[in-house]
C-alpha cells in the first residue's frame, strides 16, 4: 500500500500545505463504504463518480529518508515508517489525528459557499422559495435529513401558533430494538446569503427547546459571530446547518450543479402560498 500524502491549499498563488499522512477508510464505517459510487448530473447528462474516505493518521513528522526509500524499493522501508503507519499496515488499527478546533465556531465566510457554483445555488433556493417562507420549512426538513439520516420522523408545525417551531421531529439514536428516539426542534431561515441570522432568531429557538430536545437550525445565509457564540459558549444543543452546509448535503446527494437543484425544487417543493421570505 502506497503512502497518500494529503495537501491543502494556502491561498498564495501554488503553495500548498501538508496535512498529514492518510489511509483508506474511517472507523465509523464499514469497509464497503470506503469507496462509493455516486451519480451527478452536469448539463443535464449524468455520470458516475467516486467517493473515498480517509483518515488522517497521528503521525506528525514523515522523513525523507521513508518517502526515498520508498521510491528506491529498498528492504528497509518499514522501519523509517511513521509508528501510526506501520501500526495500520500490520493490525489494520487507524490512529488518527485529533485536533480540536481553537476557535469553536464557525466565522462568516467557513459558513457561506466558497465557490461561484455554490452562491448561484443558494441563490436559486432563496428565490425559489421568495414569498413562500412555509414551503422553504419543508426544504429545510428534506436537507436535515440528508445531515441526519437517522431522522425517523420530521411534522412540520402550522404557519401559525407554532410555538417558535417549523417542525419538530425525532431523531433515532442506536438500531434495532435498543435504539431509542430523541426529540428536536426545527427553524427554518431563508434568508438572501448579505443577510445573517441573528442573536434574537436563536434566542428564540433556544427558548423554545424543551427538556432532552435539541435544536436544528437551517438557513440559506449564515449566523451572526455573536449568535454563534452564544451557542457554542453556553453549549446550547443546537445543530447549525449554513449555506455552505447546504451546498455540500445537496452535492453528496447528486444536486451538485444549478441544473439538478432547480430540477429538485420543481419536482418536490411546487410554487404555493403567498407570505413573504426574508430579503
Amino acid at each position: 500500500m502506497p503512502p497518500i500524502l494529503v495537501f491543502a491549499t494556502a491561498g498564495t498563488y501554488r503553495d500548498m500545505i501538508f496535512v498529514g499522512l492518510a489511509v483508506p477508510g474511517t472507523t465509523d464505517l464499514r469497509a464497503a463504504e470506503d469507496l462509493v459510487a455516486i451519480w451527478k448530473v452536469d448539463h443535464n447528462r449524468r455520470f458516475q463518480n467516486y467517493r473515498a474516505r480517509f483518515t488522517i493518521l497521528d503521525a506528525p513528522v514523515v522523513s525523507r529518508a521513508w518517502i526515498t526509500s520508498l521510491t528506491d524499493g529498498r528492504e528497509d522501508a518499514a522501519d523509517l515508517a511513521p509508528a501510526a503507519w506501520r501500526s495500520w499496515i500490520e493490525s489494520g488499527q487507524r490512529k488518527a489525528l485529533i485536533a480540536a478546533r481553537s476557535i469553536d465556531y464557525r466565522r462568516k465566510l467557513e459558513q457561506l459557499p466558497d465557490s461561484d457554483a455554490g452562491r448561484s445555488i443558494i441563490r436559486a433556493i432563496h428565490s425559489w422559495f421568495a414569498g413562500r417562507p412555509h414551503d422553504f420549512e419543508k426544504c429545510a426538513a428534506a436537507i436535515a435529513r440528508m445531515m441526519l439520516p437517522d431522522i425517523a420522523t420530521i411534522d412540520l408545525t402550522r404557519p401559525s401558533r407554532d410555538g417558535g417551531r417549523d417542525a419538530v421531529g425525532r431523531l433515532r439514536v442506536g438500531s434495532g430494538p435498543a435504539s431509542i428516539l430523541v426529540d428536536f426542534a426545527l427553524e427554518a431561515k431563508c434568508y438572501a446569503l448579505g443577510s445573517a441570522v441573528g442573536v434574537r432568531e436563536i434566542s428564540r429557538l433556544i427558548s423554545r427547546l424543551r427538556h432532552r430536545q435539541f435544536g436544528i437550525l437551517v438557513t440559506t445565509s449564515h449566523l451572526e459571530a455573536q449568535a454563534y457564540k452564544e451557542i457554542k459558549q453556553d453549549q446550547h444543543p443546537i445543530v447549525v446547518i449554513c449555506a455552505r452546509d447546504i451546498v455540500s448535503l445537496l452535492a453528496s446527494n447528486g444536486l451538485g450543479d444549478r441544473g439538478s437543484v432547480d430540477a429538485w425544487l420543481r419536482n418536490n417543493f411546487p410554487a404555493e402560498g403567498s407570505n413573504a421570505c426574508t430579503p
